[in-house]
Formats: C-alpha cells, structure tokens, sequence
C-alpha cells in the first residue's frame, strides 16, 4: 500500500495526496467532499498529473527520426514521486527520469508538484525543469474530478466563465485526436449549464480560453472557483451518469487528425532550453455565493 500523505488546515479542511502520481486523491473544504470517489469500472482515479504530453497521441512520439510509445497523458501519473518538504499544511514532491521513462520519452527532465491548503482553498503549482543537454519539449496538465453534484445539490449545475469564450469546441475525432470540425455547445452570457447530453459526446475543450477564473456552480449557493496560472486551455470531462466532472488545465492538447511530425513540431507544446524550468498552477477555492450572482 502506497502511504498517503495527509494536509490539514483546520478542522473541516483537510486533503490526502498519494505519492503515487503525486495524485490528490481527497479534499475538504469547509467541511464539504469536492473530489469525486472513484469506480474502477468507470475512471479509477481522481486527479492525476499529466506529463509530458496532454491528450493522445496518433501511435506514440516521434524525436529526431526515432519512435517512442508514450500515450495517453504520458507516464507521471503512473510514477512514485519523492517526498521533498513537508509540512502540515504543504507537501512539494518530485520526479526525474529513470530507465522506463526514458524509453518512453528520451530527456532529462525534473517534474515538482506542491500542494498548500488553506482554509477553504487548495493551490496546486507543478514545475518543469530540463535537465538534458538539448531543449525539452513538453506538455503537462491537471486533472482534477470534482463531485456532481457538488454538495449534495439537486439544482442545474453550471460552469461560469470569467472571460468571454467561444460557443463552440472542437468535434473529437476517433482516437482521442483533435479534428478540425467544431460543435455548438449551450453557452450563453459566459454561463454553460451542465448536463449528461452535453457531457456524453467527450471531453469539451476550450483552446486558449481566454478565462483565467471559472466557477463551477451548483445552483444553491456554492461553487467552486478554479484560478489558473499559464494553463492555457481548460477542458470539461465526465463519464455520465458517474457523479464527477473533471475541471481540466492544460498548456498542450492531443494530436491533431493531420500531425504525423516530431514531438517538437506539435502544436501547443512548450520549449524549455537547457537548464530552463518552467511553473503552472491552479487555486481551486470553495465559495458561497448569493443565488442572485
């Protein structure tokens, strides 16, 4: 068994992170369950870290002539992180390369996830650093699965946009591949009312959101806020009738339909030279609001 690591901010704000993944597999905040208790038979996890490609990917990587096998979301959430620091509120973890990765995805690299809880809010930072000798190509994500419905609400769940967004998504196409096609989602006024229909046809991904704030509504009065820093696509995701939507951030996507080229020449990917580190993060913080908002 895999020790879980146990933050605690005050009586009813407490969350456990696995080392495996270095995965949050719990949080409560105010004394409210927000992530989602997994089913093996439909997602077993709950928040797993993407790295070092977001999405799919058409039959693996490709850098300078030679293959690799890596898929889906990479491998870090299926890696052991080391413990770095420690504290009762804070944990910062951290992963390198070894054998298997490399045989997947052929850098040095240093991946560090920290995690500080507050009273009511958890902020989530991941870095990137490349260790090699050449540049580092790289995409990485958060993957969080929230509850549905969040707090034990009846009422229409809604997503709430801070900024003006798209009222369409790209159409994924077989594969996990991005097509070039887009559907028409029920966006209205930057407000996305929730629903199994929406949510059934996969993933809705919105590439550079131009949002750096949402909330996720629950129509009663509670909703959580997600705050994200240089992710910039958020993706929304289910499994309906699994009670979880997933609150995605990105800095990559899958493969488009035609890319057939090197892992540097996919779209969305970051460059980081020698020596360079890079940091993303979120703050999801839970807030009671007046129904009238």
């Amino acid at each position: 068994m895999t020790e879980t690591i146990r933050l605690q901010a005050g009586p009813g704000d407490i969350a456990e992170i696995s080392p495996l993944g270095a995965e949050l597999l719990s949080w409560r905040a105010g004394g409210v369950d927000l992530v989602w208790e997994p089913q093996p038979d439909v997602w077993p996890q709950t928040a797993p870290i993407l790295f070092p490609v977001v999405g799919w990917t058409r039959d693996g990587i490709r850098v300078e002539g030679a293959h690799f096998p890596l898929g889906l979301h990479g491998f870090a959430r299926q890696k052991r992180f080391t413990i770095v620091e420690r504290s009762a509120e804070a944990v910062s973890l951290a992963l390198a390369e070894d054998d298997d990765s490399r045989a997947l995805y052929p850098f040095a690299f240093r991946l560090e996830a920290h995690f500080l809880l507050r009273p009511g809010e958890l902020r989530v930072s991941l870095t990137t650093a490349n260790r090699d000798a050449r540049p580092l190509p790289y995409a990485i994500g958060l993957h969080p699965g929230f509850r549905w419905p969040l707090g034990g609400s009846a009422a229409r769940h809604a997503i709430l946009f801070g900024d003006d967004e798209r009222g369409d998504v790209p159409i994924i196409a077989p594969g996990g591949l991005f097509s070039g096609r887009r559907r028409t989602i029920p966006l209205e006024n930057n407000r996305l009312p929730l629903s199994a229909e929406l949510l059934e046809q996969e993933a809705l991904c919105f590439l550079d959101a131009a949002s750096r704030r949402l909330l996720y509504d629950n129509g009663e009065g509670l909703a959580l806020a997600v705050e994200l820093e240089d992710f910039p696509h958020i993706a929304l995701w289910s499994r309906p009738p699994a009670p979880f939507l997933c609150i995605e951030a990105w800095t990559g996507h899958g493969d488009p339909e035609d890319f057939r080229g090197d892992l540097y020449e996919k779209p969305s990917m970051r460059i980081l030279a020698p020596g360079e580190s890079a940091a993303h993060a979120a703050t999801f913080r839970l807030e009671r609001r007046a129904q009238s908002e």
